[in-house]
């Protein structure tokens, strides 16, 4: 952070609460995901695990919303984790009654209030609206449950009537007031505006649910706990309806980092957290998603990698350690030689000058072609420099490939066979046999060979992966070798595994 006093910053412009409560709504908001459906199952997995990172309060579910929703909420509150569990109801008797039914001590209440709501979803006047979420309040308050209301659509609804409904709310004995910006409009501004006000008027603490629409949903939440929020409602990964919610592990973060927070959170399981969430719902975070995303902590440009070698806090704002992620070195054309000696080292593997500046020269070529190089890659690839150190006798010098629908594949193939360069094209039923038939000619005079076994993998998936050639060749003395090359292109693979087997037959002749 700047060199600046934080302490003093907050005391001049910000309100804190002196605790802030992180209610979780994955499992009702975030399951409200378009396509994401939750088995009881699986919603207990994540509740566990959300209670396990000390989390305070988990909004299981709806439970008048069906059989499902209500066994899960029963069966979550079942386990007596040590957060809390809410469950969702409308303004509604019938809804508030199945919160009791399964066993829950809290009930999330809500009613639309903008006049979008009013108009359109609930066809009710302000009286009713007001006259409804009181009567629903003080019904949950007589059957002993802890009460959190919310004006739904609260950020669109006129300002009078919005602390109408709050006030009158609040008299009925609500224990919380909820502030959803539920169609994410909010902007820092008015988020700053909004919430120094409600805390201004009224003594309850205050809980606020943004949505992301505009992009806004974390940076609204922390101008809301400056202004004295105490509480903030968020889902893992920021699932949720429509663009989602206030991501759980940025808010916590930013709060632990930025701020100075105890949120008594284990941000050493943020990341384990997010990927498991993300296998049951279906949603693969993007890979520049903050703290989760896989390149979160992933470095190529050789500036930036030179840095993290020597201190890891020059380009990471926090270690990924912290929230359970690896760091990951990336190869590509912007590697610096600095992070391929420190990946070589990483595996053990012990080049010369002259290998390493071929290995660095090719991630660098592979990089201009727009591929990025994995760790399988390297690996193969500095193998494979190693494996061709020893003499070579036949050296390919050159290579040509004519394919079309009109002409029979053909393949023309200069080679150097002790010292002397020979050229010769062949045709074949592929450019790969093609460039096979023309090797066989051109070394007819040295050698006959017999490619008894031909291998291609790709070292990953993609249709950019490396092509990983493995060959068996026998001469006609019954030797057999083995040859093996790594290269972007199948055809040039192929040709430089046989080639490495031919030299290999050649070097036993020698011996």
């Amino acid at each position: 952070m700047y060199d600046i006093d934080i302490d003093s910053l907050k005391n001049i412009y910000m309100n804190l609460s002196d605790e802030i409560y992180i209610f979780d709504t994955t499992l009702r908001d975030g399951e409200q995901t378009p396509g994401v459906a939750l088995t009881v199952d699986e919603k207990i997995q994540i509740a566990q695990k959300l209670d396990a990172i000390g989390v305070d309060k988990i909004e299981a579910g709806f439970p008048a919303a069906s059989k499902g929703e209500f066994e899960a909420c029963k069966e979550i509150k079942s386990l007596n984790l040590d957060s809390t569990i809410v469950g969702l109801a409308r303004s509604v008797k019938n809804d508030i009654d199945s919160i009791l039914d399964a066993d829950l001590g809290y009930v999330h209440t809500f009613i639309g209030t903008s006049p979008l709501h009013r108009d359109y979803k609930l066809k009710m006047s302000k009286e009713t609206i007001i006259s409804t979420a009181v009567e629903a309040v003080e019904y949950a308050k007589d059957h002993g449950l802890t009460v959190e209301f919310s004006a739904e659509d609260a950020t669109r609804t006129e300002k009078d009537f919005f602390f109408d409904v709050y006030n009158e709310v609040s008299n009925a004995g609500a224990d919380f007031l909820d502030i959803p910006d539920t169609v994410g409009v909010l902007t820092p501004v008015f988020t700053h505006e909004l919430i120094s006000y409600a805390k201004s008027v009224f003594d309850l603490p205050i809980s606020v649910h943004f949505h992301n629409d505009f992009g806004l949903a974390t940076a609204n939440t922390l101008i809301a706990i400056e202004c004295g929020a105490n509480q903030a409602h968020v889902t893992i990964n920021g699932i949720g309806e429509r663009t989602g919610n206030t991501p759980l592990e940025e808010l916590v973060i930013i709060l632990n980092t930025a701020y100075g927070m105890n949120l008594n959170i284990d941000t050493s399981q943020l990341y384990s957290l997010s990927e498991f969430v993300g296998r049951l719902t279906g949603i693969k975070m993007p890979v520049n998603k903050p703290i989760v995303g896989d390149n979160a902590f992933a470095h190529e440009s050789g500036i930036h990698v030179h840095g993290i070698l020597n201190n890891s806090s020059t380009y990471e704002p926090i270690s990924p350690e912290s929230v359970g992620h690896s760091r990951k070195i990336i190869l590509g054309k912007h590697t610096g030689a600095n992070a391929l000696k420190s990946k070589l080292k990483e595996y053990h593997i012990d080049l010369n000058n002259e290998q390493f500046d071929k290995v660095f020269s090719q991630i660098k070529t592979l990089g201009d072609k727009g591929k990025c190089v994995t760790d399988d890659d390297l690996k193969a690839i500095a193998l494979t420099e190693l494996a061709s150190a020893r003499e070579t006798l036949i050296k390919l010098k050159g290579l040509g490939l004519m394919c079309g629908a009109a002409v029979s594949p053909t393949a023309t193939v200069k080679l150097e066979i002790y010292g002397v360069e020979k050229e010769t094209s062949h045709t074949g039923v592929g450019p790969v046999d093609a460039a096979l038939n023309a090797i066989r000619y051109l070394i007819q005079d040295t050698m006959d060979i017999e490619l008894e076994e031909y291998n291609l993998e790709a070292i990953n998936g993609g249709t950019d992966a490396l092509a990983d050639v493995f060959v068996i060749s026998s001469d006609n003395e019954g030797n057999k070798s083995t040859g093996r090359a790594i290269n972007d292109d199948i055809v040039m693979a192929s040709i430089l595994a046989v080639l490495d087997s031919i030299n290999k037959l050649l070097l036993m002749k020698k011996i």
